[in-house]
């Protein structure tokens, strides 16, 4: 059986970052998912716009975005790529869990997988920080790719959500 080369590994088995020069610059997208699980009483808090930090979706809206563009500070093989869009959108499921959905674009040469994760989860991370002193038993959930296209791998569509 052959043994499958990590691309992140050079010859001695160290870490690299992979050279995406030679690849064909295309369009990309991606996109993740996080799950806030919390009381039913901080949902309707945030719903009502009463958490006393201040607006908690625009927030985490904001700092999706924003971990969206610096992923490559928080990763280290990740390529700085020239992201042209991120859309960032909440759904309440029910009394006690929110989903945030990270949508990242790009035209370039590696895809935004990295980017839509770190997104969805930074948003995440962001409604516990403006809400924990309500309900420090939040959980952030399931921070997983949904989709993604583009690229020489062709597309990926999660099969259950």
């Amino acid at each position: 059986m052959a043994k499958k080369s990590l691309t992140h590994l050079n010859e001695e088995g160290r870490a690299r970052m992979v050279d995406v020069g030679g690849k064909e610059i295309t369009a990309r997208e991606a996109t993740a998912e996080a799950i806030v699980s919390m009381k039913a009483k901080t949902m309707r808090l945030i719903k009502e716009g009463a958490i006393k930090k201040g607006d908690v979706l625009a927030v985490a809206q904001v700092a999706g975005i924003m971990a969206a563009k610096r992923t490559p500070d928080a990763i280290p093989m990740c390529h700085p790529i020239q992201i042209t869009g991120v859309d960032i959108n909440f759904r309440f499921i029910d009394d006690e869990h929110l989903v945030i959905e990270a949508i990242v674009r790009t035209l370039d040469r590696t895809g935004v997988e990295m980017e839509a994760l770190n997104a969805a989860a930074t948003a995440a991370l962001t409604v516990y920080d403006m809400a924990k002193a309500v309900d420090r038993g939040m959980t952030v959930e399931r921070v997983r790719l949904l989709a993604k296209s583009g690229g020489k791998s062709g597309i990926f569509k999660r099969e259950e959500r």
